[in-house]
Formats: C-alpha cells, structure tokens, sequence
C-alpha cells in the first residue's frame, strides 16, 4: 500500500468513526429516550439495556466501517487502473 492510500485509509478511519459514534447517539436517543448510552462499568444500569446498547453500536460501526472501507478500495482500484466499473 503507498503512503498516499495509508494517509487515505488512515483519515477515512478517523471519519467513519465519528460518523458511526454521530449516528449511534441518535439511534439509541431515539430508541430509548436517553441521551447517553449505558456503559458496561455503569452498574446502574442492567444487563439487558448494557448488552443491547452494545449490540446496536457494534452493528452500526460494522457497517458504516465496511462502507466506508469498500467506497476507499474502489476509489483507489478504479484509480489505479483507470476504469470507471461498477460493482
């Protein structure tokens, strides 16, 4: 990988984890009414509402770091190559 791409993948890292962080606050506000997401060390809060909380959260940066990663390697394989395909 060519320093480019890494300061690339490394910026687009950095973004798809804001996005995911942005995007999981206002799943779980809207979900659950709360602003704030349990924490596993909130001993407050039960089991149920820690274990879903982190559920939701792991599926959202799974995918918005699959997106963000694929639209990366496309951008840089279309590049590289120069075709202009879609898949």
């Amino acid at each position: 990988m060519r320093s480019v791409e890494k300061a690339a993948s490394l910026g687009m890292g950095m973004l798809s984890g804001a996005l995911a962080a942005a995007l999981f606050k206002r799943v779980w506000t809207l979900v659950s009414g709360q602003d704030d997401a349990p924490d596993a060390g909130d001993l407050e809060r039960g089991w149920k509402e820690v274990l879903v909380a982190a559920a939701v959260q792991g599926a959202i940066f799974g995918l918005i770091k699959a997106a963000v990663h694929r639209a990366g390697a496309r951008t840089f394989h279309s590049r590289a190559d120069g075709s202009r395909t879609k898949r």
